[in-house]
């Protein structure tokens, strides 16, 4: 059987990877880059029990156990390790006094923290592009192939009730790359293939963030803090050092930015990542502006009732999506991609419910609404 995936993020990835474990010749195409996007510049925070009580439970806790499982199988290091989470509080107007910090010895004074969120048993992470590589290279061993280019279209039966595989447009030619079925799986750049098939609006929500060079290697302690501006303004940082010895945090968002066509053309807003700097140099000495390594934004795909995209696209036989994961794409990318093979291959999955997530609940995005150069 040949499947095509449309996107080299971690969803797209992880689906290749569980479709290579059982036979598939899989094809993924991705016009930037694996893991340029979200998958790329997110945090990499995973959680077991963050999502319980919810739609995505099931999926949540299925996928951190193959986290663990991965981290093994995958034979790469991407930084998977097991964490202790905290809520912190703190204000550029109001001076804490000093606290033992529940022995986080390595943030500010003025940064209190409050209760354990989580521990070593039920907090994770991994460095996103790092495992989003993994489950690439962990597919290509098992035959997977990349095409760097663009999906143009989806090719159809002369009936037009199936797709037949995909127009990618690669090095400025036009290629027709034949498939049994095609999963999009372009995170909020999915919304384009909605001039190809019925499929439901997903959108961008952009993030700034900030990946500092911390020396010393900090413990592998994760912040979820509330911070209150010298405006006034609130604002939530997260903090996650990780096993290389870099620390990522994000928490400036903006709900009003246009998406790009192209993701190459993704870039911070003015005064967003200044904003983010001035917080983090409060939140901790380690935190020094002049050990900054990157400066970034991306855009995480959401939808309108904020649970992802997993399944058929109604009326057309042979076409899936997967996206719209949200700030839990890197937790809930493993089982994604494996109940993605189990659909295609089996008819349904098996292993986790994915029925709250059927394309079917929600109406078809009018494509007629897209506008040139932004989304």
């Amino acid at each position: 059987m040949r499947v095509l995936i449309c996107g080299g993020g971690v969803i797209g990835a992880a689906t290749a990877y569980f479709l290579a474990r059982r036979g598939v010749d899989v094809t993924v195409v991705e016009r930037t880059g694996i893991a340029c996007a979200a998958s790329g510049k997110s945090g990499g925070f995973l959680a077991l029990d963050w999502c319980d009580g919810g739609p995505l439970e099931g999926l949540a806790r299925r996928s951190y156990a193959l986290h663990a499982d991965l981290a093994e199988a995958l034979e790469a290091d991407y930084g998977y390790r097991a964490m202790t989470t905290y809520s912190g509080a703190a204000s550029a107007n109001r001076k804490a006094s000093k606290s033992n910090n529940l022995g986080v010895d390595w943030i500010s004074d003025d940064l209190v923290l409050g209760s354990r969120l989580g521990s070593t048993e039920t907090t994770a992470q991994v460095d996103p592009r790092a495992f989003t590589k993994a489950l690439i290279a962990a597919a290509g061993r098992l035959g997977a192939v990349v095409k760097q280019g663009m999906v143009a279209g989806l090719t159809r039966t002369g009936d037009g009730r199936a797709v037949t595989g995909a127009t990618v447009s690669i090095d400025a030619s036009d290629e027709t790359l034949e498939a049994d079925a095609v999963v999009l799986a372009m995170g909020p750049w999915s919304i384009l293939a909605s001039q190809w098939v019925p499929l439901p609006p997903v959108f961008g929500l952009k993030g700034h963030s900030l990946v500092f060079d911390t020396p010393g290697r900090l413990p592998p302690d994760a912040l979820f803090v509330e911070y209150r501006e010298a405006s006034g303004a609130m604002a939530s940082p997260e903090v996650f050092p990780r096993a290389d010895g870099t620390t990522y945090v994000c928490g400036v968002s903006a709900h009003d930015s246009p998406l790009p066509v192209d993701p190459a053309d993704v870039t911070p807003d003015p005064g967003s990542i200044e904003r983010l700097e001035a917080i983090c140099a409060a939140l901790s000495p380690a935190l020094d502006p002049a050990r900054i390594i990157a400066r970034q934004s991306c855009f995480r795909p959401v939808t309108q009732d904020g649970l992802p995209l997993i399944g058929a696209i109604p009326g057309v036989a042979n076409a899936y999506v997967a996206t719209g994961h949200s700030v839990w794409g890197m937790l809930n990318a493993p089982a994604t991609g494996e109940a993605m093979a189990e659909l295609i291959l089996d008819g349904a999955a098996t292993t986790i419910d994915i029925s709250a997530f059927d394309p079917g609940r929600v109406p078809p995005f009018d494509a007629s609404r897209l506008q040139t150069g932004t989304l």
